[in-house]
Protein backbone atom coordinates (compact mmCIF):
# COMPACT_ATOMS: atom_id res chain seq x y z
CA UNK A 1 0.00 0.00 0.00
CA UNK A 2 1.54 3.58 -1.26
CA UNK A 3 2.50 5.83 1.82
CA UNK A 4 -0.90 8.10 2.39
CA UNK A 5 0.35 11.94 3.79
CA UNK A 6 -1.65 14.71 5.13
CA UNK A 7 -1.75 16.34 1.88
CA UNK A 8 -3.36 13.82 -0.17
CA UNK A 9 -5.83 13.40 2.90
CA UNK A 10 -6.37 17.19 2.64
CA UNK A 11 -6.70 16.83 -1.61
CA UNK A 12 -9.48 13.94 -1.40
CA UNK A 13 -11.27 15.53 1.27
CA UNK A 14 -10.96 19.04 -1.23
CA UNK A 15 -9.90 21.25 1.82
CA UNK A 16 -6.74 23.13 3.22
CA UNK A 17 -3.68 21.23 5.06
CA UNK A 18 -4.79 23.60 7.77
CA UNK A 19 -8.37 22.60 7.96
CA UNK A 20 -7.50 18.80 7.60
CA UNK A 21 -5.17 18.60 10.37
CA UNK A 22 -7.50 20.72 12.67
CA UNK A 23 -9.87 17.91 11.78
CA UNK A 24 -7.78 15.00 12.58
CA UNK A 25 -6.62 16.47 15.95
CA UNK A 26 -9.89 16.91 17.34
CA UNK A 27 -9.78 20.87 16.64
CA UNK A 28 -12.80 22.88 15.81
CA UNK A 29 -13.70 23.33 12.08
CA UNK A 30 -17.32 23.24 10.99
CA UNK A 31 -19.27 20.27 11.19
CA UNK A 32 -19.63 18.61 7.81
CA UNK A 33 -15.78 19.59 6.76
CA UNK A 34 -15.37 17.72 9.93
CA UNK A 35 -16.92 14.53 8.60
CA UNK A 36 -15.35 15.27 5.13
CA UNK A 37 -11.35 14.68 6.19
CA UNK A 38 -12.58 12.20 7.89
CA UNK A 39 -14.17 10.05 5.43
CA UNK A 40 -11.20 10.89 3.07
CA UNK A 41 -8.80 9.72 6.13
CA UNK A 42 -10.90 6.08 6.36
CA UNK A 43 -11.47 5.79 2.82
CA UNK A 44 -7.95 6.29 2.62
CA UNK A 45 -6.31 4.32 5.64
CA UNK A 46 -4.88 7.47 6.66
CA UNK A 47 -2.87 7.41 9.97
CA UNK A 48 -2.27 10.87 11.35
CA UNK A 49 1.75 11.44 11.87
CA UNK A 50 2.38 8.64 14.60
CA UNK A 51 6.27 9.89 14.13
CA UNK A 52 5.79 13.43 15.03
CA UNK A 53 3.55 12.40 17.91
CA UNK A 54 5.71 10.12 19.06
CA UNK A 55 8.61 12.41 19.62
CA UNK A 56 6.59 15.08 20.76
CA UNK A 57 4.76 13.28 23.69
CA UNK A 58 4.23 9.54 23.73
CA UNK A 59 5.16 7.99 27.04
CA UNK A 60 7.41 4.97 25.46
CA UNK A 61 9.32 6.84 22.80
CA UNK A 62 11.75 5.22 20.73
CA UNK A 63 14.12 5.73 18.00
CA UNK A 64 16.02 3.36 15.56
CA UNK A 65 20.09 3.68 15.16
CA UNK A 66 21.48 1.82 12.20
CA UNK A 67 25.41 1.09 12.33
CA UNK A 68 27.62 -1.34 10.24
CA UNK A 69 29.11 -2.66 13.07
CA UNK A 70 28.51 -1.96 17.10
CA UNK A 71 31.81 -4.17 18.44
CA UNK A 72 33.69 -1.91 16.09
CA UNK A 73 35.41 0.87 18.73
CA UNK A 74 34.30 3.71 16.46
CA UNK A 75 30.70 2.70 16.03
CA UNK A 76 30.64 2.08 20.00
CA UNK A 77 31.92 5.40 20.97
CA UNK A 78 28.84 7.47 18.54
CA UNK A 79 26.63 5.31 19.21
CA UNK A 80 27.49 6.49 22.73
CA UNK A 81 26.76 9.86 22.08
CA UNK A 82 23.35 9.43 20.57
CA UNK A 83 22.46 7.51 23.94
CA UNK A 84 23.70 10.13 25.94
CA UNK A 85 21.11 12.93 24.07
CA UNK A 86 18.65 9.91 23.69
CA UNK A 87 19.09 9.71 27.61
CA UNK A 88 19.17 12.98 28.54
CA UNK A 89 14.98 13.37 26.63
CA UNK A 90 13.88 9.86 27.84
CA UNK A 91 14.13 7.78 24.21
CA UNK A 92 14.92 4.47 24.34
CA UNK A 93 17.46 3.46 21.27
CA UNK A 94 17.15 0.31 19.35
CA UNK A 95 20.32 -0.26 17.64
CA UNK A 96 21.23 -2.13 14.78
CA UNK A 97 24.35 -3.90 13.01
CA UNK A 98 24.57 -4.36 9.12
CA UNK A 99 27.66 -5.48 9.21
CA UNK A 100 28.07 -3.49 6.17
CA UNK A 101 25.22 -5.24 4.78
CA UNK A 102 23.56 -2.62 2.19
CA UNK A 103 20.41 -4.97 1.45
CA UNK A 104 20.50 -5.12 5.64
CA UNK A 105 20.52 -1.53 5.80
CA UNK A 106 17.55 -0.80 3.48
CA UNK A 107 15.26 -4.23 5.35
CA UNK A 108 16.39 -2.47 9.01
CA UNK A 109 15.10 1.33 7.79
CA UNK A 110 11.74 -0.94 6.07
CA UNK A 111 11.25 -2.84 9.58
CA UNK A 112 12.07 0.91 11.69
CA UNK A 113 9.06 2.30 9.33
CA UNK A 114 6.89 -0.62 10.03
CA UNK A 115 7.15 0.07 13.87
CA UNK A 116 6.39 3.89 13.35
CA UNK A 117 9.52 4.29 14.97
CA UNK A 118 9.70 8.37 15.39
CA UNK A 119 13.18 8.50 13.73
CA UNK A 120 15.93 7.04 12.53
CA UNK A 121 19.69 7.38 12.63
CA UNK A 122 22.31 6.17 10.60
CA UNK A 123 25.86 5.63 11.73
CA UNK A 124 28.39 4.87 9.13
CA UNK A 125 29.58 5.27 5.61
CA UNK A 126 27.43 5.85 2.48
CA UNK A 127 27.76 3.16 -0.14
CA UNK A 128 29.17 4.17 -3.46
CA UNK A 129 25.73 2.15 -5.59
CA UNK A 130 23.34 4.39 -7.36
CA UNK A 131 21.00 1.65 -6.83
CA UNK A 132 21.78 1.29 -2.90
CA UNK A 133 20.82 5.01 -3.27
CA UNK A 134 17.98 4.57 -4.87
CA UNK A 135 16.28 1.64 -2.77
CA UNK A 136 17.27 3.68 0.89
CA UNK A 137 15.34 6.88 -1.08
CA UNK A 138 12.29 5.07 -1.83
CA UNK A 139 11.70 3.84 1.77
CA UNK A 140 12.68 6.90 3.72
CA UNK A 141 11.38 9.69 1.14
CA UNK A 142 7.79 8.58 2.19
CA UNK A 143 9.16 8.13 6.19
CA UNK A 144 9.63 11.71 6.04
CA UNK A 145 6.41 12.83 4.50
CA UNK A 146 4.92 11.08 7.19
CA UNK A 147 6.51 12.96 9.67
CA UNK A 148 9.44 11.07 10.13
CA UNK A 149 13.15 12.20 11.31
CA UNK A 150 16.61 11.00 10.02
CA UNK A 151 19.80 11.92 10.45
CA UNK A 152 23.00 9.90 9.15
CA UNK A 153 26.73 10.19 10.43
CA UNK A 154 29.21 10.19 7.49
CA UNK A 155 28.80 10.98 3.91
CA UNK A 156 26.10 9.26 1.50
CA UNK A 157 26.13 10.03 -2.18
CA UNK A 158 22.79 11.43 -3.28
CA UNK A 159 20.60 11.27 0.35
CA UNK A 160 19.14 14.68 1.12
CA UNK A 161 18.64 14.49 5.10
CA UNK A 162 20.26 15.95 8.17
CA UNK A 163 24.05 15.02 7.99
CA UNK A 164 26.96 15.32 10.54
CA UNK A 165 29.78 15.30 8.83
CA UNK A 166 33.30 14.04 10.02
CA UNK A 167 36.19 15.84 7.70
CA UNK A 168 37.59 12.39 6.29
CA UNK A 169 38.74 13.98 3.33
CA UNK A 170 40.34 16.91 5.22
CA UNK A 171 41.95 14.72 7.81
CA UNK A 172 43.71 11.95 5.50
CA UNK A 173 45.22 15.18 3.41
CA UNK A 174 46.40 16.35 6.68
CA UNK A 175 47.65 13.16 7.85
CA UNK A 176 49.84 12.91 4.82
CA UNK A 177 51.38 16.20 4.54
CA UNK A 178 52.85 15.64 8.35
CA UNK A 179 53.77 12.05 6.72
CA UNK A 180 55.70 13.83 4.47
CA UNK A 181 56.89 16.58 7.01
CA UNK A 182 58.72 13.40 8.50
CA UNK A 183 60.61 12.21 5.57
CA UNK A 184 58.34 9.74 4.23
CA UNK A 185 58.04 9.56 0.40
CA UNK A 186 57.09 5.95 0.14
CA UNK A 187 54.17 4.60 1.39
CA UNK A 188 51.43 1.93 1.39
CA UNK A 189 47.60 1.93 2.29
CA UNK A 190 45.30 -0.86 4.13
CA UNK A 191 42.12 0.12 2.45
CA UNK A 192 38.49 -0.91 3.32
CA UNK A 193 35.87 -1.94 0.84
CA UNK A 194 35.83 0.54 -2.33
CA UNK A 195 32.67 0.80 -2.25
CA UNK A 196 32.23 2.46 0.85
CA UNK A 197 32.24 6.60 0.33
CA UNK A 198 34.14 6.55 3.84
CA UNK A 199 36.97 4.96 1.78
CA UNK A 200 36.70 7.27 -1.00
CA UNK A 201 37.16 10.12 1.07
CA UNK A 202 40.19 9.09 3.56
CA UNK A 203 42.24 7.34 0.43
CA UNK A 204 41.01 10.10 -2.12
CA UNK A 205 42.78 12.91 0.92
CA UNK A 206 45.65 11.03 1.23
CA UNK A 207 46.62 9.98 -2.06
CA UNK A 208 45.56 13.43 -3.43
CA UNK A 209 47.75 15.08 -1.22
CA UNK A 210 50.81 13.34 -1.53
CA UNK A 211 50.03 13.25 -5.47
CA UNK A 212 50.12 17.49 -4.89
CA UNK A 213 53.87 16.86 -3.06
CA UNK A 214 55.52 14.74 -6.45
CA UNK A 215 54.60 11.12 -4.63
CA UNK A 216 52.72 8.27 -6.17
CA UNK A 217 51.05 6.02 -4.46
CA UNK A 218 51.16 2.71 -6.97
CA UNK A 219 48.54 0.18 -7.36
CA UNK A 220 50.77 -2.46 -5.69
CA UNK A 221 51.20 -0.56 -2.76
CA UNK A 222 46.97 -0.24 -1.66
CA UNK A 223 45.71 -3.49 -0.05
CA UNK A 224 42.13 -3.89 0.24
CA UNK A 225 40.10 -5.75 2.86
CA UNK A 226 37.34 -5.22 5.17
CA UNK A 227 37.06 -2.61 7.96
CA UNK A 228 37.98 -5.11 10.68
CA UNK A 229 41.28 -6.32 12.83
CA UNK A 230 41.31 -9.08 11.06
CA UNK A 231 41.07 -7.45 7.79
CA UNK A 232 44.25 -4.93 8.57
CA UNK A 233 45.79 -8.53 9.84
CA UNK A 234 45.15 -9.61 5.81
CA UNK A 235 46.22 -6.41 4.06
CA UNK A 236 49.56 -5.78 5.70
CA UNK A 237 49.84 -9.85 5.34
CA UNK A 238 49.47 -9.32 1.91
CA UNK A 239 51.74 -6.35 1.76
CA UNK A 240 54.46 -7.59 3.14
CA UNK A 241 54.12 -11.03 0.59
CA UNK A 242 54.69 -8.84 -2.18
CA UNK A 243 57.59 -7.01 -0.93
CA UNK A 244 57.47 -4.09 1.00
CA UNK A 245 59.04 -0.99 0.20
CA UNK A 246 57.10 1.47 1.91
CA UNK A 247 58.47 2.89 4.61
CA UNK A 248 55.02 4.00 6.20
CA UNK A 249 51.82 2.31 6.44
CA UNK A 250 48.80 4.00 6.92
CA UNK A 251 45.24 1.86 7.26
CA UNK A 252 42.08 4.03 6.79
CA UNK A 253 41.26 2.79 10.30
CA UNK A 254 42.68 2.53 13.50
CA UNK A 255 41.22 -1.22 13.95
CA UNK A 256 43.14 -1.92 10.60
CA UNK A 257 46.32 -0.44 12.11
CA UNK A 258 45.92 -3.03 14.89
CA UNK A 259 45.70 -5.50 12.71
CA UNK A 260 48.56 -4.33 11.07
CA UNK A 261 50.35 -4.40 13.95
CA UNK A 262 49.93 -7.42 14.73
CA UNK A 263 50.78 -8.78 11.27
CA UNK A 264 54.32 -7.19 11.16
CA UNK A 265 55.21 -8.37 14.60
CA UNK A 266 54.37 -12.02 13.68
CA UNK A 267 56.71 -11.34 10.64
CA UNK A 268 59.80 -10.21 13.30
CA UNK A 269 59.03 -6.49 11.72
CA UNK A 270 59.31 -3.48 14.67
CA UNK A 271 56.68 -0.34 14.74
CA UNK A 272 58.49 2.09 14.14
CA UNK A 273 62.04 1.04 13.59
CA UNK A 274 61.36 -1.16 10.36
CA UNK A 275 58.16 0.42 9.32
CA UNK A 276 56.03 3.57 10.47
CA UNK A 277 52.26 3.08 10.93
CA UNK A 278 49.43 5.35 10.98
CA UNK A 279 45.88 5.09 11.38
CA UNK A 280 42.39 7.26 11.45
CA UNK A 281 39.82 7.76 14.06
CA UNK A 282 41.42 7.98 17.35
CA UNK A 283 39.53 4.77 19.30
CA UNK A 284 40.31 4.89 22.70
CA UNK A 285 42.81 1.92 22.69
CA UNK A 286 45.39 3.37 20.31
CA UNK A 287 46.84 5.04 23.25
CA UNK A 288 47.28 1.92 25.16
CA UNK A 289 49.14 0.05 22.02
CA UNK A 290 53.09 -0.46 22.16
CA UNK A 291 53.66 2.17 20.70
CA UNK A 292 51.11 4.18 21.02
CA UNK A 293 49.68 5.08 17.52
CA UNK A 294 49.68 8.06 15.08
CA UNK A 295 45.96 8.81 13.90
CA UNK A 296 43.62 11.29 12.81
CA UNK A 297 41.48 12.25 15.65
CA UNK A 298 37.85 12.60 15.57
CA UNK A 299 35.12 13.56 18.21
CA UNK A 300 33.37 10.25 18.11
CA UNK A 301 30.69 10.80 21.08
CA UNK A 302 30.41 14.17 19.67
CA UNK A 303 29.54 12.64 16.00
CA UNK A 304 26.50 10.76 17.74
CA UNK A 305 25.65 13.77 20.06
CA UNK A 306 25.01 16.24 17.09
CA UNK A 307 23.18 13.59 15.19
CA UNK A 308 20.76 12.81 17.67
CA UNK A 309 19.96 16.67 18.34
CA UNK A 310 19.14 17.03 14.61
CA UNK A 311 16.53 14.50 14.88
CA UNK A 312 15.10 16.29 17.80
CA UNK A 313 15.20 19.43 16.32
CA UNK A 314 12.34 20.42 14.01
CA UNK A 315 13.27 20.96 10.66
CA UNK A 316 9.73 22.41 8.92
CA UNK A 317 10.95 23.19 5.55
CA UNK A 318 12.86 20.11 5.44
CA UNK A 319 15.68 21.74 4.49
CA UNK A 320 19.01 19.44 4.27
CA UNK A 321 21.09 20.54 7.78
CA UNK A 322 24.72 19.85 7.75
CA UNK A 323 27.19 19.61 10.62
CA UNK A 324 30.82 19.36 9.95
CA UNK A 325 33.15 18.44 12.70
CA UNK A 326 37.14 18.58 12.66
CA UNK A 327 39.45 16.26 12.40
CA UNK A 328 42.93 16.41 14.30
CA UNK A 329 46.28 14.75 13.03
CA UNK A 330 47.90 13.40 16.43
CA UNK A 331 51.52 12.75 15.82
CA UNK A 332 52.93 9.72 18.20
CA UNK A 333 55.40 7.10 18.73
CA UNK A 334 53.95 4.48 15.98
CA UNK A 335 55.58 7.08 13.13
CA UNK A 336 59.53 7.94 13.23
CA UNK A 337 61.04 10.37 10.83
CA UNK A 338 62.37 8.12 7.48
CA UNK A 339 65.04 6.19 7.48
CA UNK A 340 67.52 6.29 4.87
Amino acid sequence: MPHVTLEDVARAADVSLATASRALNGRRVTPHLHDRVLAAAARLAYTPNAHARALAGASHRSVGVICHDVTDPYFAAVAGGVMRVAADNDLLVMLASTFRDPEREIAYVSMLRAERAPAILLIGSGFEDPRWDRALAAELTPYLDGGGRVAVVSRHRTLKVDSVLPENRAGAAELARALLGLGHRRFAVLSGPSELTTVADRFGGFRDELAAAGVTLAPAAVAEAEFTRDGGYQAMTELLGRGLDATCVFALTDVMAVGAYAALRDHGLSVPGDVSVAGFDDIPIVRDLTPPLTTVALPLRQLGEKAMELALTENPGRRRRITRLPAEVVLRASTAPARS
